[in-house]
C-alpha cells in the first residue's frame, strides 16, 4: 500500500473538497487517462487494487501511470472506548481527489484495450469515472 515514508503532522483535519481540480486535470504521461467526476477520499487500498486491476488485464504490458498519491492521514477510535481522550489512532491513508482529477495514466496500449482496463478499474472506485484521451497527441 502506497504511504508517505514521513509527514509533517501524523493527524490531519478532515477538511472539505470544494470546487474542481485545477491541478491534475490534464492527461501528461500516458495516452489515455481515467478521470475523477466526483469528490472522494481514495484510501491507498483502492488505489492498489485499481493498479493491480489494470496491470492483470493489460498482462504487464502497458507504461501505467498513478497521479495520485494518499498523503492524508485518517484516524478511528478504538471499539467501545469511551469519549474524549483525544483523537483516534491513525488508521489508514486517503488521496483527496477532487472532480477532473486524473486518476491513471496508460499507454503502449490500443484504445480498445485501455478502455477495457479502466473500465474494470471503475469497479473498484468509489466515485464515478471517464475514460479521456490526451488532446495533444
Amino acid at each position: 500500500m502506497l504511504s508517505p515514508k514521513r509527514t509533517k503532522y501524523r493527524k490531519y483535519h478532515r477538511g472539505r473538497m470544494r470546487g474542481k481540480a485545477t491541478r491534475g486535470n490534464e492527461v501528461s504521461f500516458g495516452k489515455y487517462g481515467l478521470q475523477a467526476l466526483e469528490p472522494s477520499w481514495i484510501t491507498s487500498r483502492q488505489i492498489e487494487a485499481t493498479r493491480r486491476t489494470i496491470t492483470r488485464y493489460t498482462k504487464r504490458g502497458a507504461s501505467l501511470w498513478i497521479r495520485i498519491f494518499p498523503d492524508k492521514t485518517v484516524t478511528a477510535r478504538a471499539a467501545e472506548s469511551r469519549m474524549g481522550s483525544g483523537k483516534g489512532a491513525v488508521d489508514y491513508w486517503v488521496a483527496t481527489v477532487k472532480p477532473g482529477t486524473i486518476l491513471f495514466e496508460i499507454s503502449a496500449v490500443p484504445e480498445e484495450v485501455a478502455r477495457a482496463a479502466f473500465n474494470l478499474a471503475a469497479y473498484k472506485l468509489p466515485i464515478k469515472t471517464k475514460f479521456i484521451i490526451r488532446k495533444d497527441i
